[in-house]
């Protein structure tokens, strides 16, 4: 079997995993804002519809959606209709519950859309609008690794084969020269993949040498005594790329445009308030992170994870056709057809009414 053909069976797999989530909460239940997700008296359901299901990670490069649950700016914008929420563990899983009609809109990172634009050839989700930007980082074992050179022949952690920081760790890797297997992780670097949950402990052990990784990831290994060897966000131009976007069902957007604009309009202003109040929304976002795993996160990680990561409304829709580019040099995915991923219309419409500037789509918007 070709090699090729072999990694993209291999992402066909990755994107049919089960479903991985925590139960369902709505009308803000997950919240801890006591009087922020009450349903205002005479309130209507919106589009008539009884629920609209958000999916979103336990991260905090989905600030936006921790915020916006956490402060119940979601219930507030879809009046009477129920706000129910689903926490995911990575992008592949989402992008199936997105697909089998268990949610209607997510918070996702780049590879997993454009990876499941693609396979769906186009006729499952759009993305309708940006989140965050950064919160990635390259941390190792200072006694191990000391410069760039030294990865070379360690054992580097990604959450997942095909995600979007496996993605990028497997470009960088190439960027030095050096060669891997992107299916077996196996060559001049060894690429493990392992769960967020997982690599403080792997690299406590001793089993890996450091990991490209999301925050909170990667200041939790910064406090067992990592050290930061590569910003992803000193790779971009002007330091920002997308880590993290607003996806809808594309049947859903057809079917309840009113519901989808009340969620971007409430995004929209969850990041405004985030970006106004970064200590308080700080705070809001940690203790949703401990509703939804049942710890929050002490200060010495959720600090300097806090200050790498950008709120947008902006989806950065040009790095996001790099990191696409990206997926293909590696091998993970043939030459995409991105035209149409992108529906900007009602985030546009959204930002226009606030007096905010609209957003491009780098011309991969809908006709």
């Amino acid at each position: 079997m070709p090699a090729n053909t072999a990694l993209r069976r291999t992402f066909a797999v990755i994107a049919a995993l089960p479903l991985l989530t925590l139960a369902a909460c709505g009308y803000g239940s997950q919240s801890t804002d006591e009087g922020t997700v009450k349903v205002a008296a005479g309130a209507e359901k919106i589009d008539g519809l009884d629920s609209v299901r958000i999916g979103y990670f336990g991260n905090l490069t989905h600030a936006t959606a921790l915020v916006g649950n956490q402060k119940g700016y979601f219930q507030k914008a879809l009046g009477a209709t129920e706000a129910k929420y689903q926490v995911f563990n990575a992008g592949p899983s989402e992008i199936e519950a997105l697909n089998s009609g268990s949610i209607d809109i997510g918070w996702i990172g780049p590879s997993p859309a454009i990876n499941g634009y693609t396979k769906a050839k186009g006729t499952n989700l759009r993305i309708i609008g940006g989140s965050a930007s950064g919160g990635v980082k390259l941390v190792v074992n200072p006694d191990r690794i000391e410069s760039v050179k030294d990865v070379k022949g360690k054992k580097i952690a990604t959450p997942q084969l095909g995600n979007t920081q496996d993605v990028a760790f497997l470009d960088w890797i190439a960027e030095q020269g050096w060669k891997v297997d992107a299916e077996s992780g196996k060559g001049d670097v060894s690429v493990v993949r392992t769960d967020n949950k997982v690599t403080p402990d792997a690299y406590k052990s001793g089993s890996i040498d450091g990991a490209w990784v999301p925050e909170p990831t990667a200041s939790k290994l910064v406090a067992e005594g990592a050290k930061v060897l590569i910003d992803e966000a000193d790779l971009w131009p002007d330091k920002k790329f997308v880590i993290t976007n607003v996806i809808v069902s594309q049947k859903f957007l057809k079917d309840h445009p009113k519901a989808v604009e009340a969620v971007l309009k409430a995004s929209v202003e969850t990041n405004k308030w985030i970006n106004a109040n970064p200590d308080e929304a700080k705070a809001a976002a940690n203790r949703q992170l401990g509703v939804d795993s049942g710890k929050e996160l002490p200060a010495a990680v959720l600090d300097p994870a806090w200050k790498s990561i950008q709120i947008t409304d902006d989806p950065l829709a040009s790095t996001l056709n790099t990191e696409a580019e990206h997926a293909v040099k590696a091998g993970l995915l043939e030459d995409p057809l991105l035209k149409g991923i992108y529906d900007l219309t009602l985030l546009n419409k959204v930002l226009g009414a606030a007096g905010e500037s609209t957003v491009d789509d780098a011309g991969l918007g809908v006709k």
